[in-house]
């Protein structure tokens, strides 16, 4: 069955991506949701399209979970989350730094995940309890036990109000500490990289299930660590998104409570 699954993931995964690829630094229209610069293209939607076409031509009866679309609901035990494309800001200027991203659950816990970008023709994908791959290789974090010799990765929320506090300030902590803090503009390739061992942390507030489900299967599938800033179990629908190679963990936790 596991076998079944994910062959229709990868199925699903590279349709979508087909649809980036096809429309990638072309003209298509764009459109913002619920602040200026949360965009979505009508390439988020034909990727959504092509995603959900395959996986229901296999599995009618699944739950479906996806970003445009929102809950196609059922009362089966497997859902899949999908991103049709995360980085869609980078998508809309040509910058080719995003993916689709696919993570499936069985009984509310993370089976099985992929996360595609074309452009760099990278292929992350897990399987729970059998390992983390990029392109068919072994991943495995960094072995980096320092917070302050770390390269770290984040981003911002476009809705700051919800956030409770301030993402800035945090931000300002790590790099008056004298730290590489990257922002690449997609999280389920910032969680990937982090899984990859190029980055040993990431942090970020107000992301979405679509957003993290397969990267934080992938992140610990290749030995590393996920939780809330409290350091407590993680769900990916938590509103808070701590991820590292796990021997910083904690040091990271300090710094952003501080």
């Amino acid at each position: 069955m596991n076998e079944e699954l994910k062959n229709t993931l990868l199925r699903a995964i590279h349709a979508g991506a087909d649809q980036l690829k096809l429309y990638f630094d072309g003209v298509f229209e764009i459109k913002s949701k619920d602040t200026l610069n949360n965009l979505v293209t009508e390439v988020d939607k034909k990727s959504e399209d092509a995603i959900i076409d395959v996986i229901r031509s296999e599995y009618p009866e699944h739950f479906i979970l996806s970003e445009e679309v929102g809950e196609l609901s059922t009362e089966s035990n497997y859902k899949w989350i999908i991103d049709p494309i995360d980085g869609t800001v980078n998508f809309a200027h040509g910058i080719p730094i995003c993916c689709v991203s696919i993570g499936l659950e069985k009984d509310g816990k993370l089976l099985m995940g992929a996360v595609f970008n074309p452009f760099m023709n990278e292929m992350f994908f897990a399987e729970k309890g059998k390992g983390a791959f990029l392109n068919n290789k072994p991943l495995k974090v960094s072995e980096n036990k320092n917070v302050k010799a770390a390269c770290l990765v984040t981003g911002f929320p476009y809705r700051w109000v919800e956030v409770g506090t301030d993402p800035i300030a945090v931000f300002e902590r790590f790099i008056r500490m004298g730290l590489p803090v990257r922002r690449l503009g997609s999280a389920a390739i910032d969680l990937c990289w982090v899984a990859a061992g190029r980055f040993d942390g990431f942090w970020e507030y107000n992301l979405n299930p679509w957003d993290i489900a397969a990267g934080y299967l992938i992140i610990e599938e290749a030995g590393g660590k996920v939780t809330n800033f409290n350091g407590d179990p993680y769900s990916v629908y938590d509103k808070q998104t701590l991820a590292t190679n796990g021997s910083i963990h904690d040091e990271m936790i300090k710094v952003i409570n501080e």
